[in-house]
């Protein structure tokens, strides 16, 4: 079915067409608009039941793209939709801050250079075959002149590219020979170098990596393996994860001691469902039922919890799942933290449930946020929204200018301070402007936007006043989407060990990918030494553990 016509009626000319229908005095220009109106109607509902579009678009379409492209070097100039009317015009023209992009091609538009093909050194994991020549070597004539001698050179690289199962099997058949007057039978040996069990460490490690890191629900993997000809029975990879859970839960312990002591921490909850609290919270509701209680008065939420902190120049971010919320989880770790240690940046967004004992840490809130909620309300207030978003923008780009130049803290410091700083005051004043004049409701959802900027104003702007404050708090946002897959792909958790255990291959699974460490290797070598880990945990953190495994 195509897409009709657009028509464009704005209130006063609707009302007025709707005036002339009451009226029976429609004229030949209403008569095809209601035409337009009605295909356009049956259009719609059409495109809705086939899912043609999305919400976005399905806006897009109602009412319009009213989003402004940025204009060419906008960094420096005004920020609102009128010239002189946004914070940066009340701040001031300043000159284009060091290492800012001009002729309009921003921060987001710089495009590394490159091909896009990966270099033989990228293939770190890949095994190693030596080739040499059958007819030729060092020493010999030259057979193409006759006169030189052939030397070596480094050698070539050809990369190729192979396939396997993700457990594969190796099947060892053995001869058997029998005795023809006692019958004693003598099967031949397994070669020296075949393991003992049957699943190996690294089949157990692949399996870890599969279910935390890439997100595989255990019935895909073993439909997966199933199709391949190796199968898997259905309980048999949550025993051997299991395991490996269990080799590294002394590490993910000591991590926490470790994170502890860290200067910075980010911390975000996303929601998790675990059946055995569901099935838990159902009783809670018939008892509550029964009694004629509140259901209001058991807890009843899910959380899983992400605390990334920043020790040294070394990241660990652990993770748990079940009742507690982020702000429990960040009080019992810093009941770990050594006695007159300065007290640490905590960074995270303003909801209650994130607040632990105040008194004995820093806070910080994202940035983010709060442009998050203007950039909701653009319809409602465009020209206040794209004020205040143009005017942040300006500051993500200045702590982005500071991220690529490699700024020292003390530098990166100093740099908002001179270039973002200006700009942040002129918006908290210009912020008081529309709830002092009434222009704007203060309990209205723009209000309440520029209520949140106001309530939070110095929590929000630290990054101006302390040297290693962030600016907002991505990098949990972006740790969490490790068991945000998870969830999307397996659903639920089915009890809270099961739960735990996932939290611990999570916590030990992501500090490698952040210490570009093979997390498959890693997760072998806890197995592997086993007894070593639990004794010295210290040394065996993802960045340390290198040093301390066996030669092969």
């Amino acid at each position: 079915m195509p897409q009709p016509d657009e028509v464009r009626l704005n209130r006063a000319e609707g009302e007025a067409l709707i005036e002339r229908l009451e009226r029976n005095a429609l004229t030949l220009e209403d008569r095809r608009v209601l035409v337009q109106l009605s295909r356009f109607y049956f259009w719609l509902l059409f495109a809705l039941q086939e899912a043609r579009f999305s919400l976005k678009r399905l806006r897009r379409l109602l009412f319009g793209d009213k989003r402004k492209k940025r204009q060419k070097g906008s960094r420096g100039g005004s920020s609102g939709p009128g010239e002189g009317d946004g914070p940066s015009a009340q701040a001031g023209e300043k000159e284009t801050p060091p290492g800012a992009a001009s002729g309009g091609q921003g921060i987001a538009g710089q495009h590394r250079a490159g091909h896009g093909r990966q270099g033989a050194e990228a293939y770190g994991g890949a095994d190693r075959v030596g080739c040499r020549h059958e007819t030729r070597a060092v020493g010999e004539r030259c057979p193409v002149c006759g006169r030189g001698r052939l030397y070596r050179l480094p050698a070539g690289v050809e990369i190729r590219l192979d396939g396997n199962a993700r457990i594969s099997a190796i099947r060892y058949e053995l001869e058997k020979l029998r005795c023809s007057a006692c019958g004693e039978v003598f099967p031949a040996k397994l070669p020296g170098e075949v393991w003992e069990e049957k699943y190996r460490a690294r089949a157990r490690a692949v399996l870890a990596v599969c279910r935390y890191y890439l997100g595989l629900p255990f019935h895909r993997i073993a439909g997966y393996q199933a199709m391949l000809g190796v199968p898997l029975p259905d309980a048999t990879p949550w025993e051997l994860i299991e395991q490996v859970g269990d080799s590294g839960h002394g590490v993910f312990r000591h991590l926490e001691h470790l994170a502890a002591q860290g200067e910075l921490i980010y911390q975000d909850d996303t929601a998790v469902r675990i059946l055995a609290l569901v099935k838990e919270n159902q009783g809670f509701e018939a008892r509550a039922d029964a009694l004629g209680l509140s259901r209001s008065q058991e807890r009843t939420g899910m959380y899983t919890t992400a605390l990334v902190v920043k020790v040294g120049t070394r990241t660990i971010c652990l993770y748990y799942s079940g009742r507690s919320h982020a702000g429990e989880h960040l009080a019992a770790l810093l009941k770990q933290r050594q006695a007159g240690r300065n007290r640490p940046l905590v960074m995270s967004d303003a909801l209650s449930r994130n607040e632990a004992d105040e008194a004995n840490l820093i806070r910080c809130h994202c940035l983010a946020h709060g442009r998050r909620k203007f950039s909701a309300l653009e319809e409602v207030g465009p020209h206040a929204c794209q004020v205040v978003m143009e005017a942040l923008k300006q500051g993500f780009d200045h702590d982005e200018v500071a991220r690529k130049e490699q700024l020292g803290e003390a530098a990166r410091l100093a740099y908002h301070q001179e270039y973002s700083g200006p700009i942040m005051a002129a918006l908290k004043t210009w912020l008081k402007k529309p709830l002092d004049d009434r222009l704007v409701e203060p309990n209205s959802s723009l209000g309440t936007a520029i209520t949140y900027m106001q309530r939070h104003w110095e929590t929000l702007t630290r990054f101006l006043h302390l040297p290693a404050a962030p600016i907002d708090h991505n990098l949990c946002e972006r740790s969490l989407k490790l068991c945000i897959r998870q969830r999307k792909n397996s659903l639920f958790y089915k009890t809270e060990p099961s739960a735990y255990v996932a939290s611990v291959l999570t916590s030990l699974i992501a500090p490698c990918v952040q210490a570009g460490v093979n997390a498959v290797d890693y997760l072998v070598a806890l197995q592997e030494h086993r007894h070593e880990v639990f004794l010295t945990p210290a040394a065996w953190w993802p960045w340390t553990y290198p040093a301390r495994r066996a030669p092969p």
